[in-house]
């Protein structure tokens, strides 16, 4: 569960699509004005943030509440990061999913409202984490 394992699921989702399925991208992204991760520090802030996954036990032993906070700023950094030049929200919640079901929260993911979550993860962008974790939370519940 850490960031060789995210570029594997990107690889494996992308593999028959993108050439460069798996690889970290190589030029600079933004979406509505808002630029994601230079591509020079993704390597970097991406570690960072899967070792502070590994430092907080991969999420488990929380409450739901807990669970549905910690993940939703999880989602938001990695969301941030935006490792890929295409097909970062599918590898997000893909990669989500093998992380809430050891943890004890498996996701009903035919409960997800794809507008919901998009409105949520661009929030997360602007800084307010409360719609993500709201949405997870409905996610687990």
């Amino acid at each position: 569960m850490d960031f060789e394992h995210y570029r594997a699921i990107h690889h494996h989702l992308f593999q028959d699509v993108y050439q460069w399925a798996g690889q970290i991208r190589t030029v600079r992204i933004a979406k509505g004005g808002n630029p994601f991760c230079f591509p020079e520090n993704i390597e970097d802030q991406a570690n960072k943030l899967f070792d502070g996954l590994r430092s907080a036990d991969f999420l488990r032993n929380l409450d739901a509440l807990r669970f549905a906070n910690q993940a939703a700023h999880f989602l938001a950094e990695l969301n941030a990061i935006h490792a890929f030049r295409e097909g970062n929200g599918r590898s997000q919640l893909t990669f989500f999913a093998l992380l809430a079901d050891p943890a004890g929260h498996p996701l009903k993911i035919e409960k997800l409202k794809p507008d919901e979550m998009l409105g949520a993860m661009i929030a997360s962008f602007d800084g307010d984490e409360r719609k993500l974790a709201s949405v997870i939370n409905d996610l687990i519940a």
